[in-house]
């Protein structure tokens, strides 16, 4: 049983963690080693820092919806190709060999940092898409919630750069369809790591609380101020989260 301040602490770090994410992502980078230092198992930290996030990203998701930055019908396909990608990756993250990603994977966030660092043109102003958005969206939600389901991290600033440099979205934009698949490759997972007993209720409920406020209040400083706030704290949690897979794991 958890101590009520230790239960506190948790909620104050699911606030923190829900403003990150619902602007960058990232938000697992800060509540996952919470979880951890508390006393949780390595199973029981994932499964619940699933759950407690979902509602951060629930509310951060329903806040850039409400101000008009996601178009739900045309992301229905992706949500159910994201869904089934988190699902497959669960189900074969303990039959595959996932060693190479510990490597491979920071690398990326450093080449996303960079991109979000150097490049001129990123704004709120959407671009031409590279790419069919009906036809490759779902294809890239498969293909990063599978990744989502086997490993995981950085899987906000994956889908961020692909709507912005594949799909042409403005930041404020690829934000907000990011927390939309987020949610659903989430959920995806908690399909799983539920009926398994996994997630530690009481801590769930204390971030819970926190991530929705953080969560809100995150998604509508993002609105706000838009790309200038966006692109550095993307650049800042991409880097952050590669030298942590790289040296603190």
């Amino acid at each position: 049983m958890l101590d009520p301040l230790v239960l506190l602490a948790l909620a104050a770090v699911g606030l923190l963690a829900g403003f990150v994410d619902a602007i960058a992502g990232g938000g697992g980078m800060i509540a996952l080693p919470a979880l951890l230092s508390v006393g949780l198992p390595p199973v029981s930290a994932l499964a619940t820092n699933k759950l407690q996030s979902v509602f951060g990203t629930g509310m951060a998701a329903i806040t850039y919806w409400r101000r008009g930055f996601i178009t739900l019908k045309a992301l229905l396909p992706s949500i159910a190709l994201t869904y089934v990608g988190s699902f497959v990756g669960a189900l074969v993250v303990k039959r595959i060999d996932i060693s190479l990603l510990n490597i491979a994977v920071p690398v990326a966030l450093i080449g996303i940092a960079l991109y979000f660092l150097f490049a001129p043109n990123l704004s709120d102003a959407d671009k031409a898409a590279r790419l069919p958005f009906a036809r490759f969206v779902p294809l890239m939600g498969f293909a990063i919630g599978f990744y989502d389901g086997i490993f995981g991290p950085g899987t906000g600033s994956f889908l961020t750069i692909g709507f912005v440099m594949l799909f042409g979205l403005g930041l404020t934009r690829a934000s907000g369809n990011t927390k939309i698949l987020n949610l659903t490759s989430n959920l995806a997972a908690l399909t799983i790591f539920i009926p398994s007993g996994d997630v530690v209720w009481p801590a769930a409920i204390a971030m819970a609380i926190g991530q929705l406020i953080g969560g809100y209040i995150g998604a509508r400083t993002g609105i706000r101020f838009g790309a200038k706030l966006i692109r550095p704290l993307v650049v800042v949690v991409s880097i952050a989260l590669a030298l942590r897979l790289l040296f603190f794991r």
